[in-house]
């Protein structure tokens, strides 16, 4: 296992994936209508970016719904700072049903090109798509090593009444109310989520 190399710190306030997907800013109902980022912007904020990080690295936060993926990646987004992509939240801001595979997978196969070349670029990238699979870890593992960057791998475990209160919650949200997750549902994914091994996290480098 190696020892990550260290940023230069800093912080950055703006992101060229908001919180709620590229290119939107979705506002809470009592704000009022999303507010669309326009492409100056969006530049802004990569140079941003691109200024105060240190070495890159790719970051992968593993763990099922409702584990916490978003808030860990929303808080490694500033600390690093990096680039942060949610597969939910750019589903929704694209008007997809968040529980249509075909489009998740279309939608991560774009997330893992544009790492590759954010990372060749030396932006830090924060992947947070929970990495279910061996295979799919594996994957951007390597492809990382190939570039020459270091690689995380974040676990998160929570137990399982834990996660439903936070779907529960979820659910109840306006953004996510189109397609709930049940909990007979969030049971059928624990099965096949594979649980990396000590040695497969010793594939990866320190935090």
């Amino acid at each position: 296992m190696r020892r990550a190399a260290s940023g230069r710190g800093g912080s950055c306030e703006n992101s060229l994936f908001p919180r709620s997907g590229f290119g939107t800013s979705f506002a809470s109902p009592s704000r009022g209508r999303p507010e669309r980022k326009d492409l100056a912007s969006i530049c802004c904020d990569i140079m941003e970016h691109m200024k105060n990080a240190g070495a890159p690295r790719l970051v992968l936060i593993s763990g099922l719904p409702g584990a916490g993926k978003s808030t860990l990646a929303r808080r490694f987004e500033v600390e690093i700072p990096a680039i942060r992509m949610s597969g939910d939240e750019w589903m929704v801001a694209l008007g997809f049903d968040i529980q249509d595979e075909q489009a998740r997978d279309r939608v991560e196969a774009l997330f893992w090109g544009l790492a590759q070349r954010l990372l060749a670029l030396g932006q830090s990238v924060i992947l947070e798509s929970g990495f279910w699979s061996r295979s799919d870890r594996d994957e951007k593992r390597l492809g990382a090593r190939a570039l020459g960057v270091d690689v995380q791998l974040h676990r998160l475990e929570v137990p399982f009444e834990e996660r439903w209160r936070r779907i529960e919650a979820r659910n109840d949200d306006p953004m996510w109310s189109g397609a709930p997750i049940s909990r007979d549902q969030l049971e059928a994914w624990d099965r096949y989520f594979e649980v990396p091994d000590p040695d497969e996290i010793d594939l990866f480098d320190l935090q």
